[in-house]
């Protein structure tokens, strides 16, 4: 459908025209007989006749236009894809609490997929062989928009980054995937978005509220829509197959400034060798996004309709999305909130990793580094320092104080050792340790669980089972300095089950850390504001011309 048949307009009504009613038929407009007075002439009866035909073609304009309107939004609707949220198992994400405005974070997960599954992928990804091939998530990247709505975080995990993989299922052909460790683009094949999701969720403890996917095809579609967006390299560059790496996205600049559209916004957004490692290529691709957002902006593309609609073709045509947002008003809304971030409120980073002991070609999260930027997210605590702090805080509802059902000494206890990683084993006799710690506060049947059954936890957890011990789990979390928002109740378990997680590898006084501050962010994140525009890439010597 034509643009022009969305923003039509009626035609023109003489000012001296009103749509208002008529002389009416008595005391307030319903029955009582005509008012009498002079015969009409001929001209005022035309005139009348003139104003009801106007008056008419208005309404059958405005009524076309409407339905023109509905039935292009019902066209857009019709071109997104959906999927289920999640499809894997045991999530140990929880949400936020709210701040005292009752407002919520929101995070939403963006991944970039390499399929292969049209003629479209295959001409601007790879070779015919690679067409129908299991797709990979190449690109993946949480936004996180604070409960506020005054400032984000776009933060990036490698492609090739191992960690553990949680149980999936497929929701189109219900094939079940087991748990594994591997690396994190593989995900997309083992049960699409949902299985990358719940990955993250698995990995950082955030709640992921949606996940948006997009393709080649997609990417150069919004690259195009948008009018291209403004690119940075410091040296010529030439993303080629070399005597000592085959492959390269194809990328030939000179250096300076470029608009990229079409192939060659893909190719910078798949450009790795020429930047030298993923960590670089992912710095590329935030300063790609951060450059398209300051585009949008100038471009007043929320308000200027015919810029808006051919955006939305290409938005609703290249993304599939979570179900729960799979309508164009949805996202027009999610659109619009981040819109409302300043661009100086926006910082892109990159989870801070090393290689990985176990293989040289991939990496593995530095653990006290990843798990300081979860925290930060999952407090929704800002990653710059241009804002008021006060204005993000979280109001966490702190869980009310209950009577422990019977004394310490009667109380039975497990203990379990859930501190293995996925880069270091499990502190030997870990439980044993805090069992006896537990005992000298009182707690003479505590015990280490020697089943073998405990899955490595993240954090450290006092589980229980059902509402009269929750008093006797919050005391036992009390005795040990545990925080009373570790307390958690469970099916899982039968009593109170103190699980030591990996964020206590040492001692038998649980740590106490102190809570990050706006802007304070880990070591090797690589960070990057949204309002800078002066980010140029630095080029790998070997692609260099």
């Amino acid at each position: 459908m034509a643009q022009s048949d969305v923003r039509g307009k009626g035609p023109a009504v003489d000012d001296t025209m009103s749509l208002a009613p008529q002389a009416s038929d008595g005391p307030g407009g319903h029955g009582g007989g005509r008012r009498k007075g002079p015969p009409k002439t001929d001209r005022q009866r035309h005139r009348r006749r003139a104003l009801r035909w106007s008056a008419t073609v208005l309404a059958v304009v405005i009524l076309g236009t409407a339905g023109a309107g509905y039935l292009y939004y019902e066209h857009l609707n019709g071109n997104i894809r959906k999927g289920e949220r999640s499809s894997g198992d045991d999530s140990k994400a929880h949400r936020t609490p709210a701040n005292a405005a009752g407002q919520t974070p929101l995070n939403i997960l963006l991944i970039g997929s390499d399929s292969r599954n049209s003629d479209e992928n295959v001409k601007l990804g790879g070779a015919k062989y690679d067409r129908g091939s299991p797709p990979l998530a190449d690109v993946q990247m949480l936004i996180h928009l604070s409960a506020d709505r005054k400032s984000a975080a776009m933060v990036s995990i490698p492609r090739d980054t191992r960690v553990d993989i949680p149980e999936c299922k497929d929701p189109g052909t219900g094939k079940v995937y087991p748990a594994t460790n591997a690396i994190i683009n593989t995900t997309l094949a083992r049960g699409g978005a949902g299985c990358t999701l719940a990955t993250w969720e698995n990995l950082t403890g955030v709640y992921i509220d949606h996940w948006m996917t997009i393709d080649f095809a997609g990417v150069v579609d919004m690259a195009d829509a948008i009018g291209g967006v403004d690119v940075c390299v410091k040296q010529n560059v030439w993303d080629h197959s070399t005597p000592a790496q085959r492959g390269g996205s194809g990328l030939k600049l000179k250096a300076g400034t470029h608009k990229v559209q079409h192939i060659q916004a893909l190719q910078w957004l798949r450009t790795r060798h020429a930047w030298g490692s993923d960590v670089m290529r992912a710095r590329a691709q935030h300063m790609y996004l951060n450059s398209m957002i300051r585009t949008l902006k100038s471009q007043n593309v929320f308000t200027d309709t015919g810029r808006l609609m051919d955006l939305a073709e290409a938005a609703t045509k290249s993304l599939k999305v979570s179900e729960e947002i799979g309508t164009v008003k949805k996202l027009y809304d999610l659109g619009t909130e981040l819109k409302s971030v300043p661009t100086d409120r926006i910082t892109s980073l990159t989870m801070p990793n090393v290689e990985d002991p176990q293989n040289r070609e991939h990496v593995v999260p530095v653990r006290a580094s990843a798990d300081k930027m979860w925290q930060m997210l999952r407090d929704d605590v800002p990653f710059d320092k241009n804002g008021e702090e006060s204005g993000t805080k979280q109001v966490a509802s702190k869980p009310k104080a209950k009577t422990p059902s019977v004394d310490a000494g009667r109380l039975g206890v497990l203990v379990q050792n859930a501190t293995q990683t996925s880069t270091e084993a499990a502190v030997p006799n870990r439980a044993r340790d805090i069992a006896g710690a537990l005992g000298q506060k009182g707690y003479v049947r505590a015990a280490a669980d020697t089943s073998g059954v405990a899955k490595p936890a993240d954090e450290t957890v006092v589980q229980y089972p059902s509402a009269e011990l929750e008093g006797d789990a919050q005391a036992v979390a009390k005795a040990l300095g545990i925080p009373m928002s570790a307390v958690k109740k469970s099916t899982d378990v039968s009593g109170v089950t103190l699980v030591v997680g990996a964020d206590w590898r040492t001692g038998t006084a649980f740590p106490q850390q102190k809570a990050p501050k706006a802007g304070d962010l880990p070591d090797g994140s690589d960070a990057i504001n949204g309002s800078d525009s002066k980010q140029c890439m630095d080029v790998y010597k070997p692609y260099q011309w």
